[in-house]
């Protein structure tokens, strides 16, 4: 019994044609569910080879491949498709095209959905080459279409089916549905596939879809090659939507072509020979109409701008757009400013479609934004490379007179670096044009073997020697420089390791000269190299080599470092009265450690302290020993430290040693579920449990600020009653002194760091401090849920927006106008923002709990704040105890930003009672009892008494 037909169109000729149906077919029959057969279909005007080898698959597999010669009068791939529907005898029918592969599961995920489900129409994922590497990978927009599997009553329940080409490939029918609603591909129609899933999606009931990869290998579409198809069925499309009466999802739809067809078309402008450039934009031209042309409103304004100058034809500003469009940050064209400060690409300032505003290139000035400089013409004259260019200048700003220019080639890997003066440089108005002769053969003498490869840059100085200059490197499209240009070169170690400077552009689009051997002396002598070192004593020299550097990296590993420190080092004296501090894993210099080390400072130098740092030792310390995390110093630190001081954990693999005090401080009160009680590490195996208890279990003293931290903390790590330190947290000791001198003295003037990062006294200072959001693992990009940009559109006269992402993730912001939005990420302590900010914006960080010692405003921003509860788990209701309102969308947190003085009024007592039950341990001079409770009268003179009172508060 056949439960699946799959229909491969035999498709292609030669060699490729056949390797693309075998790869087919043979995905079909290496499929789990054995009731798949493969119903090859061919034209009568198919390729004999592929007709061979069709018939050969056929042969050998009788039972599961069965080949169906079209009619004659059958010829487009619709048409083939169609027949293979009508010979399919399975209880599903699936269609691939010639290359596409099936999951080995995918028909039996199909069919189980289908039985399941009772759906006529079962979809899953599909990948296909990203890149010419051939590297899979999926569309972006699949991953929130099938996060779950589920089943739809009707295809608007899921709309991204219809507003993507999520039906191209990777779905099913049920073979008596698509007969029953007349579900037939267009004959006349190039990717007909396209406008085939919409139709059906719209045709029958019920649809499943599924969470599993059912399809790999779908080949990119020539989109130059293919444009004017790609719209017709677009439109086709569109107008299917407006016939179901759904013209808002035809709006969708629009936006999702400009952005997975007409943007990527854009962005091959540079890899396209001049003369394709100039059809395909001629081609845009005549088929793209509408909003496609005046500007697709949802777009991201560069993108938006590229879309519309591709519709308009215009080849060369469409080139530039791509440029843009790779570099976001650098100015590819000139541009105009309106009347109303609308800053537009080109030099009609009244086109809404070309406004780029928000890209905020108009906050820049000509010595601090990167300009783009357009290589226009590179040749080799008489021995000498003549290389002309410009450099492209925004309308509001330009360099003044005098110019002069240095062309710079600098080798591959930054040892050496050559500098040509350019002869002629002058401004034209809208930009810089340069031209320079440059005799690379006399000045650039290369060693050979290695420095190979020269990068081009040009730096234009303006106003004399102290004035701003602007560097960049030469931007050319692929076909800018002839293959056959070339010129001598004379290598220092002489011209068998090359003897001609070829110019290229890189896959950067960037110019460029490499060193190549084109005579027969220096090909002969690479030749020889290249055997030299191929054949066995070299090979056998090569892996020796590669030995050697391998047991090298293995001593420099982690592990092998855990394992001699835990063996050898730890067995080293203690030296009396070390000290190692770290802070968030040695990425800043602040939080509780940095207050107790100030504390035992400010007390006399009776300690040898050390800080670790990673990666960077700026902002450190000068009279403290710093040292690398995981080197072999900091490991040494760490064995014969009489005390470990930190807030995050030192490495989980490396033991305490037994002379060794640790005192943790931790880094914040909990409101999301920690420790044993995650999700995530109770999912764990158990030798991962038990690594994070003896980690836990090297704590000799766990600072709280309140019996909140004991039942959450101390109770979900673990720890026991005896080691917990009822001090507060040393930070927050500067919090509290801020707050008494607010109250006394009043709020100004701030504190010297407020005029370091430039706010203004009569600015609302407004700090946005999200949460970390993801897991173990290295520092990522995180995207913002604050639009930056709109908060400085909307409040920027009046407020300064400081943006503070968690140490483990990073975040690019967008220009914005200058004194709006400050990024203080990478500032080392987050006390010292705290007491300059008036406002805290935040979501579930445990910066709340901090910040409202200083009484003043908080506002949650927590549009996820119910599934981040779901997922995380948390330990108290947030809507019911927080510090300041809790605001759900953008549109909120702004209405209560704006009437935040009438407001804050009403949350004042709240506030206070937060206070009372997360912080009541912070008084302000838990750096000094915490100092004296470990430390001991070595420090502190009245240390038993502190101790005895810290050790019995809260019993």
């Amino acid at each position: 019994m056949i439960d699946f037909s799959c229909v491969v169109t035999g498709g292609g000729e030669g060699t490729g044609g056949v390797t693309a149906l075998r790869a087919s077919v043979a995905s079909v029959l290496g499929q789990s569910l054995r009731g798949a057969e493969a119903v090859v279909v061919l034209a009568s005007a198919a390729d004999p080879v592929v007709r061979a080898a069709a018939r050969t698959l056929a042969d050998r597999n009788p039972d599961r491949v069965r080949l169906v010669d079209a009619d004659p009068a059958v010829r487009t791939t619709g048409a083939l498709r169609n027949a293979g529907l009508d010979a399919a005898t399975g209880r599903y029918v699936l269609v691939l095209t010639p290359g596409e592969r099936l999951h080995p599961h995918a028909c039996r995920n199909l069919w189980q959905a289908g039985e399941t489900s009772r759906a006529d129409l079962i979809a899953g994922r599909w990948s296909r080459a990203a890149d010419e590497s051939g590297k899979e990978r999926e569309p972006s927009w699949q991953g929130e279409l099938y996060a779950r599997s589920r089943t739809l009553n009707h295809f608007t329940e899921a709309p991204e089916l219809v507003v993507r080409d999520a039906l191209v490939t990777g779905f099913c029918l049920r073979r008596e549905a698509a007969r029953r609603h007349g579900l037939r591909y267009e004959g006349d129609l190039a990717h007909g596939e396209i406008l085939f899933g919409p139709l059906a999606a719209a045709a029958v009931g019920r649809i499943a879809l599924v969470r599993r990869l059912i399809v790999t290998g779908r080949a990119a579409p020539d989109r130059a090659r293919d444009l004017a198809a790609l719209v017709q069925v677009h439109h086709r499309v569109a107008n299917t939507l407006i016939a179901h009466g759904l013209p808002e999802l035809r709006a969708r739809r629009e936006t999702a072509f400009a952005r997975d067809h007409l943007v990527p078309l854009v962005r091959s402008f540079p890899r396209l020979p001049a003369a394709r450039r100039e059809r395909t934009a001629a081609t845009a031209a005549r088929v793209l109409t509408g909003p496609f042309r005046t500007g697709v409103p949802e777009l991201p304004p560069l993108e938006r701008a590229a879309v519309a100058l591709l519709a308009r034809g215009d080849a060369e500003e469409t080139l530039a757009a791509a440029y843009a469009l790779a570099r976001p940050a650098t100015v590819c064209a000139p541009l105009s400013t309106g009347p109303d400060g609308r800053v537009v690409w080109g030099g009609d300032p009244e086109d809404p479609a070309l406004d780029i505003t928000e890209v905020g290139h108009q906050y820049r000035t000509f010595g601090t934004m990167r300009l783009m400089n357009r290589l226009t013409r590179a040749t080799a004259e008489k021995g000498v490379l003549l290389l002309e260019g410009r450099l492209v200048l925004p309308g509001h700003t330009g360099p003044g007179a005098p110019l002069t220019a240095v062309l710079e080639f600098r080798a591959r890997d930054g040892a050496r670096a050559v500098a040509f003066p350019v002869q002629d440089v002058r401004h034209d108005g809208d930009g810089i044009t340069w031209r320079a002769r440059i005799d690379v053969t006399r000045r650039l003498r290369p060693l050979g073997p290695r420095d190979t490869a020269w990068d081009a840059r040009l730096t234009v100085q303006a106003d004399g020697p102290d004035g701003p200059r602007s560097v960049s490197d030469l931007f050319a499209p692929q076909d800018q420089v002839a293959p056959a240009a070339g010129l001598p070169a004379r290598p220092r170690l002489g011209r068998l390791t090359g003897d001609t400077w070829e110019p290229y552009v890189t896959l950067k689009d960037h110019f460029a000269l490499r060193l190549t051997a084109r005579r027969p002396p220096a090909r002969t002598a690479r030749r020889l190299v290249r055997y030299a070192t191929r054949f066995r004593p070299a090979r056998k020299a090569k892996l020796l080599v590669r030995g050697v550097r391998g047991r090298l990296d293995r001593y420099r590993s982690r592990g092998f470092k855990a394992t001699a420190y835990n063996t050898w080092l730890t067995r080293l004296p203690v030296r009396r009265g070390s000290v190692v501090f770290e802070s968030h894993m040695g990425t800043c210099y602040g939080d509780s450690p940095r207050a107790l080390y100030e504390e035992i400072r400010r007390r006399g130098p009776k300690l040898r302290a050390t800080w670790s740092y990673d990666p960077s030792p700026a902002g450190f310390p000068d009279d403290a020993r710093l040292v690398r995390r995981w080197s072999w110093r900091y490991l040494w630190a760490l064995a014969r430290a009489e005390y470990w001081v930190d807030n995050q954990g030192f490495p989980q693999h490396l033991r305490k040693p037994r002379h060794t005090t640790y005192l943790q401080t931790w880094h914040g009160s909990a409101y999301k579920r920690m420790g044993f009680d995650e999700t995530r590490v109770r999912l764990q195996n158990a030798p991962q449990r038990e690594r994070l208890q003896q980690a836990v279990d090297r704590f000799d003293h766990f600072l709280v600020r309140s019996e909140h931290d004991v039942a959450t903390l101390a109770r979900a790590y673990r720890i026991p009653e005896e080691r917990l330190l009822r001090t507060g947290y040393p930070r927050n000791d500067v919090l509290i002194a801020e707050r008494d001198r607010s109250e006394a003295e009043g709020r100004l003037p701030r504190p010297p760091l407020a005029a370091a990062l430039g706010l203004d006294d009569h600015r609302r200072t407004v700090l946005y401090a999200p949460t970390f959001r993801g897991g173990p693992g290295k520092q990522r990009r995180s995207r913002l849920l604050l639009d930056v940009r709109e908060f400085a559109e909307r409040f920027g006269d009046s407020h300064t927006l400081l943006v503070r992402s968690h140490y483990l993730e990073s975040a690019r912001l967008p220009l914005c106008p200058p004194g709006t939005v400050v990024d203080v990420s990478r500032h080392h302590d987050t006390s010292e923002l705290l007491a300059i900010t008036d406002v805290l914006v935040t979501d579930y960080s445990s910066i709340m709990f901090d910040f409202a010692l200083l009484d003043r405003p908080v506002v949650l921003f927590a549009p996820d704040l119910d599934a981040y509860a779901a997922e995380r788990g948390s330990y108290f209701d947030l809507r019911e105890k927080a510090p300041g309102p809790v605001t759900a969308t953008q549109e909120e947190l702004f209405d209560v930003l704006a009437e935040l003085k009438k407001s804050d009024a009403r949350w004042a007592d709240q506030r206070q009672a937060f206070v009372r039950e997360f912080g009541p341990y912070d008084r302000g001079d838990a750096a000094r009892r915490t100092v004296a409770a470990v430390f001991g009268p070595r420090i502190c003179p009245d240390a038993r008494h502190i101790t005895d009172h810290d050790r019995g508060a809260g019993r």
